[in-house]
């Protein structure tokens, strides 16, 4: 089983929660998802997630606070994936904010565009499992009453 690292950024405006999706050409896409991904060897955590967000997004943007960390192991026997061996993502999240840049979309990177979605039309997005991740973590799911 390989480790893999990564880390994403929470980014809530009035405008809605800034989302990027996976291109259709990763092997799960098009499903829409946090802006963050893997860590460059020796680079602090906080760091990748603002290098990512920038690559993925267009914006530059500083991170607040740790929200938190998940688990997931993903099997490639079980759940379609780009891994090709089962692995453990520790997927480490943040809350951020937007200092400067404009919206830009990754060109031959793993998504395809990105956008602020409003928050109440996530539930409908076809997304992967750490977007209510973090929005549970960030205290932004919908309340069930």
């Amino acid at each position: 089983m390989t480790l893999r690292v990564s880390a994403y950024a929470v980014i809530v405006e009035e405008r809605g929660m800034l989302l990027s999706r996976l291109a259709p050409t990763v092997g799960i896409g098009p499903l829409w998802t946090l802006p963050g991904g893997g860590l460059d060897p020796f680079e602090d955590p906080a760091d990748a997630a603002v290098r990512e967000v920038r690559e993925e997004t267009g914006y530059d943007v500083e991170v607040d606070e740790l929200v938190g960390i998940s688990s997931l192991v993903v099997d490639p026997a079980l759940t379609p994936t780009k891994l090709t061996e089962k692995s453990q993502l520790l997927r480490i999240v943040y809350r951020g904010h937007v200092v400067g840049g404009a919206l830009a979309y990754e060109v031959g990177g793993s998504t395809d565009i990105a956008g602020w979605i409003a928050l109440t039309e996530i539930d409908g997005l076809p997304r992967v499992e750490l977007v209510d991740v973090a929005r549970a973590f960030a205290g932004l799911l919908p309340s069930s009453t």
